[in-house]
C-alpha cells in the first residue's frame, strides 16, 4: 500500500519499520517539530524522523494541519490507501480523516475502551490491571473513539514496570499494524464499534501524579510508582524537604498499627506505613539537593527515628 507514516517517539519507530519491511510504500513521514533536549538545549530529530531519514523517507513537520492547504495539496496528490498513526501527539483533522482508502489507522496501546487517552500504558499498571494490550482502529473525530479493528493484548505482572511495558508494546504494535492493513486489503478485517459505556480515561500525567499519598494502599502505590516510571515518577518529603523515592519493596504480607507516613526502623531497614496498615520498604532515595543514595545511606547519615512521618 501507499502510506504516510505520523509519528514522533520512539514508541512509534518499530511501526514504521515494519511497515517497511513488510514492503509498503511510506511515501512520507509525519513528526512533531523538532524539541531541545537534555541539559543542553540541543535541538534533537524526533525518533521517527530519524528512523524515516534513514530509510530515505521524506519527512514534514507542520506546525499546524487544520488550516494547511499546502499538506493537504500534497497528501492528495499521493493517492493513499492509508495513514497510519503512532504517538503523533496531534489531533487530525477531518480532511486527513476523510482522505484515504482505508482511512487513518491508529495503533494505540490500550485495549479499548479502556484507558483511551495520551498515557495508557502508565495508567494501566497504575491502576492494578491485570491485562493490556494494543488495539488497531480506524480513527474518528473523538479522542480514541473510532472503530476497532484488531486487538491483542498481554498480561500486566506484579513486577511490570511502564518502560518494560513499552517496549513490548511497542513490538507488539508494529507486528498488529502490519497484520491490520494485510486483513483489510483482503477483507477479513471489519471494523467493530466500541462500548461507550466501559470506556476509562488515560489523561496526561501531571508532576502532582508522582506524590506519594501513604493513605494509599502499599499496593496501589507500589502500582503507581512502576506506571509513572521514568516520569513523574515518585517523591514524598522528609523534614520539610522533598525525598525522591527510586526504588521501593512491596511485602504484602507485613503489616503495621502505625499511622500512614510513619517510618518503622527495625530491622535495619526503611519501612513505611501505607493505608489498611500495609508496608513499604524504600530502597534507595534522594533527598532535595542530594545524591541519590539507598536507604540505608540515608538512615546512617540522617540519623532517623522511628515514629518519623514521611509526606
Amino acid at each position: 500500500m501507499r502510506l504516510v507514516f505520523c509519528g514522533t517517539p520512539a514508541f512509534a519507530v518499530p511501526t514504521l519499520e515494519a511497515l517497511v519491511a513488510a514492503g509498503h510504500e511510506v511515501a512520507l513521514a509525519l513528526s512533531q517539530p523538532d524539541k531541545p533536549v537534555g541539559r543542553t538545549g540541543e535541538v534533537s530529530p524526533t525518533p521517527v524522523k530519524r528512523t524515516a531519514l534513514t530509510h530515505g523517507i521524506p519527512v514534514l513537520q507542520p506546525e499546524k494541519l487544520k488550516n494547511n492547504d499546502s499538506l493537504r495539496a500534497q497528501l492528495t496528490a499521493l493517492q493513499l490507501d492509508a495513514i497510519i498513526v503512532v504517538a503523533y501527539g496531534r489531533i487530525l483533522p477531518q480532511w486527513m480523516l476523510d482522505l484515504p482508502r482505508f482511512g487513518c489507522l491508529n495503533g494505540h496501546a490500550s485495549l479499548l475502551p479502556r484507558w483511551r487517552g495520551a498515557a495508557p500504558i502508565q495508567w494501566a499498571i497504575a491502576a492494578g490491571d491485570r491485562e493490556t494490550g494494543v488495539t488497531t482502529m480506524r480513527l474518528n473525530a473523538g479522542l480514541d473513539t473510532g472503530p476497532m479493528l484488531l486487538r491483542r493484548s498481554v498480561a500486566i505482572t506484579e513486577t511490570t514496570t511502564s518502560p518494560e511495558l513499552f517496549l513490548l508494546l511497542a513490538r507488539m504494535g508494529a507486528d498488529l499494524m502490519v497484520e491490520t492493513l494485510a486483513g483489510l486489503e483482503a477483507g477479513t478485517v471489519k471494523p467493530e464499534s466500541q462500548d461507550d459505556t466501559a470506556a476509562t480515561l488515560a489523561p496526561i500525567l501531571a508532576r502532582d501524579d508522582a506524590r506519594i499519598d501513604w493513605t494509599r494502599t502499599a499496593g496501589e502505590i507500589d502500582q503507581r510508582f512502576r506506571g509513572f516510571q521514568p516520569w513523574p515518577g515518585a517523591h514524598t518529603s522528609l523534614r520539610g524537604k522533598k525525598l525522591i523515592v527510586h526504588g521501593m519493596t512491596y511485602t504484602p504480607l507485613t503489616a503495621s498499627d502505625a499511622d500512614p507516613g510513619e517510618i518503622d526502623l527495625s530491622g535495619g531497614k526503611l519501612r513505611v506505613t501505607c493505608g489498611e496498615g500495609s508496608t513499604l520498604l524504600l530502597d534507595e532515595v534522594q533527598l532535595e539537593g542530594k545524591k541519590r543514595i539507598s536507604a540505608a545511606e540515608l538512615l546512617r547519615g540522617y540519623q532517623l527515628g522511628g515514629g518519623e512521618r514521611l509526606g
